[in-house]
């Protein structure tokens, strides 16, 4: 049996309580009206301005008709994208700031702008925390989901080498009934209105006679709306939490009764109907959950790229609990053929998540078709670091570490690429979520470093006490002695 230590319980709760007091600290950090982001623009515009007065006399030198010609490229600029954004519905920060430039204010008109901006600027900033917690909150929960569908994938299969790895399984996946009760009540709140994190939530974005009316948004008001969002989410995940508690009371009378495998085999039969219902209820997740915090967006691939971003979490954190409770002196029946294939699938997984990335960016952005490829272009345009980083480390990494088969059976090699595996994909979840919410007003600060402290937290203490609950070998598993045995 496992005991969890006095030294991971206290890390996790410090963790939770860190987090938590930086969450609130990024919440309090909210300018408290739009006057104070008028403000804080004006400084910023002022310091701005300090700093390019230096340059101004270089600038009075050049001649006329370099003047001239800037000012017609200027105005053609903003005329194409006007016409781009004409068709496509998006409006951003930099065209209002091409359309300024290119055409003559009165100061009224400048007033309005200023205003407008600010109030734009402060809404983004109202998100920023609550977006901060929602990135933390689906991220543990995903990986959570992604263990269990790993599991279940393991079950139906009738896997071999995969059985004494199955209570690591079962204590990860455990999370989904804490994860999802927390990320029921984060979307219980938002569809309420206590925050504004999804635009198509905007009250009269479907009324015609309002100002905030989105014809697009509008025509899909009959699959988002909130009480069927809503009711959507509790049915996926009451269905995902009911199979997990099932498929873990199978595997314990498992092992009070192994004659006969009655329970093995309720176990497979109860595999099997869960992963039809979670193939489907994970596509329209992802749709739900993160696609329409850019509604106008749309791409056949996404519920894969959500899944593959998964799996891929899933299967690091199985080998990074696995290592750790070996390196504790637990699971002695696990060997380093086993983390050679968690490694292979965490190298695999990753091989498969970058072809889906390439698939969907090339397509789209050779296509070059507006309503499509504005989605990469914000991400690009005000995210760049962040967008290609972690392409770079969801794909690189994995692939320069992993690669080598004797790498895969080095724990250090493979605690490293999963480390850069799960900074990546959190990332990647950032990237999908904060340009819908907050657009170019982003930053790595307190409710984003806090939001994923407390949930790292609240993970670690809630998995590893569920693995004192069960011993770490599932013995009545018809396949365990195939399982110690396994040598690849």
């Amino acid at each position: 049996m496992y005991t969890l230590t006095t030294k991971l319980k206290v890390f996790a709760i410090i963790l939770m309580v860190v987090g938590a007091v930086f969450t609130a600290i990024g919440f309090l950090a909210v300018p408290a009206d739009e006057a104070a982001v008028e403000e804080m623009l004006a400084k910023e515009e002022a310091a701005h301005s300090g700093a390019h007065g230096e340059t101004h006399q270089v600038g009075e030198d050049h001649s006329g008709s370099t003047h001239e010609g800037a000012a017609g490229d200027h105005a053609m600029e903003s005329h194409d994208t006007e016409d781009m954004h004409m068709e496509t519905g998006y409006v951003t920060d930099n065209d209002v700031a091409h359309a300024d430039d290119a055409h003559s204010t009165t100061p009224h008109e400048a007033e309005d702008h200023a205003g407008s901006h600010a109030e734009h600027v402060y809404h983004q900033l109202v998100n920023r925390p609550w977006s901060a917690v929602y990135v933390a909150c689906f991220f543990f929960f995903m990986i959570g989901l992604g263990v269990l569908a790993f599991y279940a994938i393991q079950k139906v299969s009738q896997a071999g080498w995969s059985p004494v790895l199955f209570r690591v399984m079962e204590g990860i996946s455990s999370y989904i009934l804490p994860g999802g009760i927390l990320m029921f009540l984060l979307l219980l709140v938002t569809g309420l209105g206590l925050n504004h994190i999804f635009t198509w939530m905007t009250p009269g974005i479907d009324d015609p006679t309002s100002e905030a009316y989105d014809h697009i948004v509008a025509g899909k008001t009959g699959f988002l709306n909130v009480p069927f969002w809503l009711i959507r989410a509790g049915i996926f995940l009451v269905g995902w939490n009911i199979y997990r508690m099932n498929i873990r009371k199978f595997s314990l009378k498992q092992d009070e009764s192994p004659e006969g495998n009655v329970w093995y085999k309720k176990a497979f039969k109860h595999s099997a109907m869960f992963l039809v219902f979670f193939i489907v209820t994970e596509s329209i997740m992802a749709w739900d959950w993160i696609l329409s915090f850019d509604p106008h967006w749309f791409s056949t691939l996404f519920g894969w790229y959500v899944l593959a971003s998964m799996l891929v979490s899933a299967i690091t954190v199985i080998a990074l609990v696995t290592i750790f409770l070996k390196g504790k002196g637990y699971l002695e029946f696990v060997n380093d053929s086993h983390i050679h294939d968690l490694a292979k699938f965490m190298f695999g997984f990753s091989i498969f998540w970058t072809y889906l990335w390439f698939s969907q960016f090339m397509l789209i952005w050779y296509s070059n078709i507006p309503e499509e490829v504005t989605y990469f272009v914000t991400r690009i345009n005000d995210y760049n670091i962040l967008f290609f980083g972690m392409v770079a480390i969801n794909f690189l990494f994995p692939l320069l570490i992993l690669m080598n088969s004797d790498f895969k059976r080095v724990n250090w090699f493979v605690v490293t690429a999963g480390i850069f595996i799960l900074i990546g994909h959190y990332l990647d979840i950032y990237v999908m979520v904060m340009p819908g919410t907050v657009g170019a007003s982003w930053f790595i600060g307190f409710p984003e470093i806090g939001a994923f402290m407390f949930f790292a937290g609240l993970f670690l203490l809630y998995v590893f006490n569920t693995m004192t609950k069960a011993p770490l070998l599932a013995k009545g598993d018809p396949f365990l002695g195939e399982s110690k045995h396994f040598h690849y």
